[in-house]
């Protein structure tokens, strides 16, 4: 399973509801754009070094899924889809999506704009 942002914020609260799911999953997965956007907010933070600390934890237990060729043809494709469906959704979500399709993996996100793509599973806590 791949994790949203909002959905490895949740598990840096310790929010229950979502460290039952991530407990039953054989892997888990982060995207480096998940991790971008997650060390910005952690730049905002006024908990920045605690948290920095149990991301790199997290991150060690994880598997990072980094952006390659192949995942640009993905990324392209659901672009295009979108743009001509008219129905644009956040373009580091577009890269998010295109690796969770990529690797044949549902994504743990609140955010319902993921269900604009109908090859992509979301999975919500």
């Amino acid at each position: 399973m791949i994790l949203d942002t909002n959905a490895l914020s949740a598990a840096s609260f310790g929010d229950p509801a979502i460290a039952k799911v991530l407990t039953i999953q054989p892997a888990l997965y982060v995207p480096v754009i998940v991790i971008g956007e997650y060390r910005f907010g952690i730049a905002k933070s006024t908990k920045r070094d605690m948290t920095e600390a149990w991301l790199e934890r997290f991150l060690g237990a994880v598997n990072v899924l980094n952006i390659v060729k192949s995942t640009a043809q993905h990324y392209a494709d659901l672009y295009l889809a979108l743009k001509q469906a008219g129905t644009p959704i956040p373009i580091n979500d577009v890269w998010i999506a295109a690796l969770a399709i990529e690797n044949n993996l549902p994504l743990l996100s609140r955010d319902t704009h993921f269900d604009k793509l109908p090859t992509l599973r979301r999975v919500e806590w």
